[in-house]
This record gives structure tokens, sequence and C-alpha cells, in this order.
């Protein structure tokens, strides 16, 4: 019988880039397909991987990502991957088209915000991003910081009413 094996469902995270959200203003996201040879999906299945440095580049109509670090496969061999290697997303020619058009303008760039499985397969979330000035990134921590105080003062008038 063919197919016998249970096909993976729903979303299942592998790594986040927090920081992106902190040093950017998300304008757009898109999702996005990789391009990963074996060892790489076994190593990302281990939930094994880095967004930090990472960025896209749009080269002749087609998108690159670079700096993702998806760590070596303990079990590999010689046909292990390097672990920095530039990785070709797939998107469809029309996202592919607005993104290059958006991106040239100035303070524009393109970063990962997460990877994950998707029905088992390896998808990435890449957003168009606009670079905040220190004082934009002081106004989003004060802005995040007063929310926090705000329902930790809402909890406390709540378990009062329940005494």
């Amino acid at each position: 019988m063919v197919g016998t094996m249970a096909k993976e469902k729903g979303r299942k995270l592998i790594a986040q880039n927090k920081k992106a959200r902190h040093d950017y203003l998300i304008l757009d996201t898109y999702e996005a397909g990789l391009v990963l040879t074996g060892t790489e999906v076994k190593s990302l299945r281990q939930g094994r991987a880095s967004l930090v440095d990472g960025f896209v580049q749009l080269d002749g109509h087609e998108a690159w990502l670079y700096n993702v670090h998806v760590p070596e496969y303990s079990q590999g061999t010689w046909t292990n991957h390097s672990a920095r290697r530039k990785r070709k997303l797939l998107l469809h020619r029309v996202e592919i088209d607005k993104l290059e058009a958006k991106s040239q303008e100035t303070g524009h760039t393109i970063v990962p915000l997460a990877l994950y499985f998707k029905d088992g397969r390896a998808k990435i979330e890449i957003a168009l991003a606009k670079g905040k000035k220190e004082y934009d990134k002081r106004q989003t921590l004060r802005e995040k910081q007063d929310r926090r105080e705000a329902e930790r003062a809402m909890s406390a008038v709540r378990r009062k009413q329940r005494a």
C-alpha cells in the first residue's frame, strides 16, 4: 500500500526572529517555501535553526535567503550541507515583483520572521520591513511596558473582586 505514513498536519514552529520585530517596522508579510537538501530538513526536524542575521536578496527575479544558520545534521556524512549557505525561496512571480518594487525604496529591506513546518513542508515567513530609528524602538518598548502594567492592574482588580 502506497503512502501508509501519516501526513503531518498544522504548523510546527522551528525558529523565530523576535529581534526583527523590535528593529524593524513590518510593512507586509509573505509565506515562502524553501529549497533544502535532505540533511537540512533532518536538522530542521530536530528543531535547530537561527534566523538572527538572516536577510533576503532578490537577484534576477529570484529570491535568496542569506545568513540563516541551519546546523549540520549530526548523523550526516559527506553529503552534509554547509550551515550558512544561501537558499532559494519559492515565491510566486507576482510576489517577487511586488517585493522587488518595494525593496528598492530607501530604508526598506526583506527579513525572515519565522521558520516552520506547515503540513510537513518547510516554510519561512518573510517581511518587507523598514528600519526603525532609535527613538521608535524606545517608544515601542514603552508601549509594551505600559500594556503589561495595565494588564497587571486589571488582573489585580479581578483578583480582589473574586476574594
